[in-house]
């Protein structure tokens, strides 16, 4: 006992991981190999993820779900047999492959399309109405980076140049511009997460689908909460030894990027995949949200000097990262991938809300009061009254 307690902890504690490995990649070899080997026929279970729409052409891509290899033999339009090249072996599990059938589709025609696997399974995939996919090329990108400076950028530079402004309104018109933001985002947060299980439920199920939404959603708050306390930390060290205003204005901007990637992310990837309501949606939310963080970088600034360049850079810090987001979640291809990088979102906005809530305490403490109360339901209403507006 006495050479355990000599040993480092972390060396002890990977030690016992090892240990734990070992043992498992044991049992997962041996106890494979003393099972009885399966009989009857193999179980195939083939979806399709993604269509795409070109003149004359339907790219249909396709993941193996099941546990053995399949092979598409021949495929179907409105059952009638059509051309088509794909994977030459077959499709492993968890594997994906690209099917190119060779189809004069007309545009909003309905189609059902069959894949006839090698053993005879037939899995259907039904398209309401045919519409040309857009390409993924340099426009679109640039469209999402524009998104991003729409809803990074440009909101928080706004917000950090209205603080003169809010200061002259008091506590009480800052406590209502809070509320109305968290009513916003509340409903967002409800919306993101019923449009997010959709979309997993239309992908393949491979990576567990609505689980992954959640999952995604926890470990996103998660991450952010423990970042925030962190850099919390950071800036009560630093206000004790003596940092400046503009160090601390710094580290709140960082803070604020990282909550932004993640916006970017899930707003990217609702326009990738062809929800453009909740593309909206989430760039209405995120915009007004993030000009009330723009107060927030300015705060430890109230007594400084205002200068221009060095406010422009912190917008820069504090809202470029949606830019980033915006553009790697554009380039997702498949629906589940989508929902997760949506429900990263969705946890996004829950650890904002956390953040925002004590902000709109009155004098006695309360967090729900008259003007608190009103501000949430005007938020909540707002984005509800512009959802109808938008059209998917």
């Amino acid at each position: 006992m006495d050479r355990l307690n000599r040993v480092p902890l972390w060396a002890l504690a990977l030690l016992v991981v090892g240990a734990i490995a070992l043992v498992l990649a044991g049992i997962a070899t041996l106890g494979t190999d003393a099972l009885p080997e399966r009989t009857g026929p193999p179980i195939e279970d083939i979806q399709v993820e993604r269509t795409e729409f070109t003149p004359g052409e339907i790219d249909l891509t396709v993941r193996n779900a099941g546990p053995d290899p399949v092979a598409v033999s021949q495929v179907t339009v409105n059952n009638g047999f059509a051309n088509f090249t794909g994977p030459e072996g077959e499709i492993g599990r968890l594997e994906t492959g690209h099917l190119n059938i060779r189809y004069p589709w007309i545009e909003d025609s309905p189609y059902l399309i069959g894949l006839l696997t090698s053993t005879g399974l037939v899995v259907e995939h039904q398209i309401d109405a045919a519409v040309e996919t857009p390409e993924a090329d340099g426009d679109f990108f640039a469209t999402m980076a524009l998104i991003g400076l729409y809803v990074g950028v440009i909101p928080v530079t706004l917000g950090m140049l209205a603080l003169p402004v809010l200061r002259r309104g008091g506590r009480r018109w800052t406590a209502a511009l809070i509320a109305f933001t968290v009513g916003l985002l509340g409903f967002l947060a409800v919306d993101g997460t019923l449009e997010a299980l959709e979309l997993s439920a239309a992908g393949s199920g491979v990576f567990g689908g609505d689980s992954l939404v959640i999952l995604c959603a926890l470990l996103a708050f998660l991450a952010l909460s423990g970042i925030d306390s962190w850099l919390k930390g950071r800036r009560s060290r630093s206000e004790a030894s003596g940092a400046s205003a503009w160090q601390l204005a710094l580290m709140v901007a960082i803070g604020i990027g990282l909550h932004n990637f993640g916006e970017g992310l899930a707003i990217g990837s609702a326009y990738s995949v062809g929800e453009l309501a909740l593309g909206t949606f989430l760039i209405i939310g995120f915009a007004v949200h993030n000009t009330t963080e723009g107060l927030a970088i300015v705060a430890p600034l109230s007594e400084e000097e205002p200068r221009i360049p060095r406010l422009l850079g912190l917008g820069l810090i504090a809202g470029g990262p949606a830019v980033a987001g915006a553009l790697i979640g554009g380039s997702v291809t498949s629906d589940e991938v989508a929902a997760g990088l949506i429900g990263i979102g969705v946890g996004a906005i829950a650890q904002v809300i956390v953040q925002l809530v004590p902000s709109m305490k009155d004098g006695a403490g309360r967090i729900l009061n008259p003007v608190t109360s009103v501000g949430i339901a005007a938020g909540a209403l707002a984005l509800y009254l512009t959802g109808l507006l938008v059209t998917a």
